[in-house]
């Protein structure tokens, strides 16, 4: 019985430090750019996107595609990068234990 007390003891501590660095990681920012940088994205370790900034000369009224995928590529690459660094940021706390829904 011991044994089990100090298990739930040690979750409940990774718990609450699995908290703290969800807090901590919502404040923490990545960037990342498509079009040569004329497209640029910021998120944070929530996976809310923060900033989006066009360059002025890539907005061209004749090919709003170019534009909308520009957009789409610099998202979905902060996303990513964002949920890296929430992955790398958790495989800390866990040891790496690959535990459903971080």
């Amino acid at each position: 019985m011991k044994n089990m007390n100090n298990m739930m003891k040690q979750a409940q501590k990774l718990q609450k430090k699995m908290l703290e660095a969800q807090q901590d990681l919502a404040t923490k920012t990545v960037e990342a750019s498509s079009g040569g940088g004329m497209v640029k994205v910021v998120a944070n370790g929530a996976q809310k996107i923060e900033s989006l900034v066009l360059e002025k000369e890539i907005v061209d009224p004749e090919d709003v595609e170019m534009l909308q995928d520009l957009v789409l590529a610099a998202v979905n690459d902060a996303l990513k990068k964002s949920q890296e660094m929430v992955s790398a940021e958790m495989g800390k706390l866990t040891g790496g234990m690959n535990i459903p829904g971080l």
